[in-house]
């Protein structure tokens, strides 16, 4: 890790662009952005799988502009980045999105990082926070005991489409690596758990069983766990990686990774029986199902723990929402956003 002053981005006063803006953590880091006193925040985003309604709330904010654009065209990459002092950049395809298209998905994350990273350079951008994830350590029974920054990647057993979600996000990261090393790009990379929080989407697939699970509570349905209820999963509260992302931009960390989890992992049958108990319906008794082999479904469990401190050393941070308040809030938006 390098430390220099130069590499602190200020936000207050500062112009930034949310890559992947209208999103779950894309609106939720441009509100800690205003927070903070950004002068100027830009959603760029191609609405393929984000939603005007994820930023509704923020339009009318003068310091907001939305930008209509796609990464895989640089062209409007440079034009939507002069200016700026610092990018964050959350565009990606998730794993269900590349089990249904990998081709598409590994041009997004390989090709479209090195066109964020061009239009960076050529912009003169100061700092570039680039969005990971856990899936870099891999899956499988070799993803076990503590992960630190420098475990390395297990495929064995994996579906394929979450071993190449897992490497596109490896070589975005490098790719990061080589833009600091050739051109003196000051970037973060922020490796997210699997994020929840208000706006929740149906596109991310431990995050879906939250909602699923919901929405059959809701209709009077029993509950169903995957399996036998016992495989631990990895969350993180979306205000808590929106707050991950603007200390990364202020603090004097470059040229490092750090993961960022919550306070703790969870079980599928605690989530379950949370959400159920939340959701005022602690009567309906957990379905132990049998998980469908046709399905990406629950990727990043295992017998693990998440490592934070790199991340409390870099740039200050550690997860601050535990699961049952987290959920707590996801809830509370459900009911009255969601018919």
């Amino acid at each position: 890790m390098v430390n220099r002053a130069s590499a602190a981005v200020p936000i207050e006063g500062g112009r930034f662009m949310v890559i992947g803006g209208a999103s779950l953590v894309g609106s939720a880091t441009t509100e800690e952005l205003l927070a903070r006193g950004a002068a100027e925040v830009r959603l760029f985003d191609n609405f393929s799988f984000g939603s005007g309604d994820a930023i509704a709330h923020l339009k009318d904010d003068p310091r907001v502009t939305v930008v209509q654009g796609d990464i895989l065209r640089l062209h409007q990459l440079l034009a939507a980045t002069e200016g700026l002092d610092g990018v964050i950049h959350l565009a990606a395809f998730m794993t269900l999105s590349m089990d249904r298209d990998p081709w598409g998905g590994l041009d997004v994350n390989i090709r479209g990082v090195q066109n964020v990273l061009e239009a960076c350079r050529a912009s003169k951008v100061k700092k570039l926070i680039f969005s990971s994830s856990n899936a870099v350590y891999g899956y499988g029974p070799g993803v076990k005991g503590d992960l630190v920054e420098e475990t390395p990647f297990f495929s064995v057993g994996a579906p394929p489409a979450a071993i190449l979600y897992g490497a596109s996000k490896i070589v975005g990261e490098q790719l990061c690596r080589d833009a600091y090393r050739r051109h003196g790009q000051d970037y973060v990379v922020v490796r997210y758990s699997t994020v929840y929080g208000e706006r929740q989407h149906y596109r991310a697939a431990n995050a879906l069983y939250i909602v699923e699970t919901h929405d059959a509570i809701k209709r009077g349905e029993r509950p169903k766990v995957i399996g036998d209820g016992s495989e631990t999963k990895h969350f993180v509260y979306v205000g808590d990686l929106a707050r991950a992302n603007c200390l990364a931009l202020a603090a004097a960390a470059t040229d490092v990774a750090v993961n960022t989890s919550g306070p703790a992992p969870v079980t599928t049958l605690e989530l379950v029986k949370l959400v159920a108990e939340l959701s005022g319906r602690p009567d309906l008794e957990p379905l132990l199902v049998e998980p469908d082999p046709g399905k990406v479904r629950l990727t990043s469990g295992g017998a693990f723990r998440i490592d934070h401190s790199a991340a409390k050393a870099a740039i200050g941070w550690e997860p601050q929402v535990d699961m049952r308040e987290g959920l707590r809030r996801l809830l509370f938006w459900r009911d009255r956003n969601t018919v």
